[in-house]
């Protein structure tokens, strides 16, 4: 499920900006420059995917202390980097078409193609690359991806993003947001507390290791799991979810409630100006 969110929300943003663009020059009658935001599309889309084949290949592959290190810190900065693209998300909705909309302008004036491409261009990788950060990130902290789930993910958002332009059907587009937003801060949370444990597995953090508690039922049998069990049909669900933990130290839980508090206040702000 997160695989999809994630693919879905990152893809539905690239799409955005992508058919806010073309709207806007189809309505100043400039279908000619239609060519130049495909181009800025395919390049974002084949630079993103070499930066996840990069990432794959060049990064990874530690073993021990390194390695827990190496996943505490992916996972951190995945969470700051979605903390951040929602509290940005937030402070720019009512803005960004008014924005995107100044810069095609300024563009077409100066017949400068070129800015057009680089405003699609970067948006769509900017979207990429955070697709493959935090889909690296849910790996580490799920065990792996579902490609059905992130490619069904990119495929319902480009689906979406076609009927909000083609005028087909007007779609809650903030109410996406919205429950897309709340399941991103609790995976964001979740990463939080997964990446602190991992760096007090490599000794970097060495206080509150402690454990808070042990929901983990016994095993039945060898490969049989209880339901709520990390590795149990529910347990395993809100593991790949929401970063569940049957046992976790006491500064798990601490980093996981402080970062839920943190950003509902400062989302709250956010809001407010």
């Amino acid at each position: 499920m997160t695989d999809f969110i994630i693919t879905f929300r990152e893809t539905l943003e690239a799409a955005l900006v992508a058919g806010i663009v073309l709207s806007y020059l189809a309505h100043i009658e400039k279908k000619s420059w239609f060519s130049v935001v495909y181009w800025a599309i395919a390049a974002g889309v084949i630079l993103s995917v070499a930066a996840g084949y990069a990432f794959e290949t060049f990064l990874g592959g530690f073993q021990g202390k390194a390695e827990e290190i190496y996943e505490g810190v992916i996972m951190l900065l995945a969470a700051a980097l979605i903390s951040w693209m929602i509290l940005w998300m937030i402070k720019q909705r009512h803005k960004i078409k008014a924005h995107l909309q100044q810069t095609v302008d300024r563009h077409v004036e100066t017949e400068n193609k070129i800015g057009v491409f680089i405003l699609v261009f970067l948006a769509v990788l900017r979207e990429g690359i955070e697709t493959v950060l935090f889909l690296q990130a849910s790996a580490l902290q799920a065990g792996g991806n579902s490609v059905i789930a992130a490619a069904l993910g990119i495929v319902v958002a480009i689906a979406v993003g076609y009927i909000l332009f083609s005028g087909l059907k007007k779609m809650p587009i903030q109410q996406f947001f919205t429950v897309t937003t709340i399941i991103l801060i609790l995976f964001a949370a979740g990463l939080v507390a997964h990446g602190i444990h991992e760096l007090q597995e490599a000794g970097w953090i060495p206080f509150l290791t402690q454990q808070a508690w042990d929901l983990n039922p016994a095993v039945i049998t060898e490969g049989i799991y209880p339901l709520l069990h990390e590795n149990g049909a529910i347990g395993s669900l809100l593991k790949h979810v929401f970063g569940w933990n049957g046992n976790p130290s006491q500064l798990e839980v601490l980093s996981y409630l402080l970062y839920l508090g943190v950003m509902a206040g400062v989302m709250r702000m956010a809001e407010k100006k």
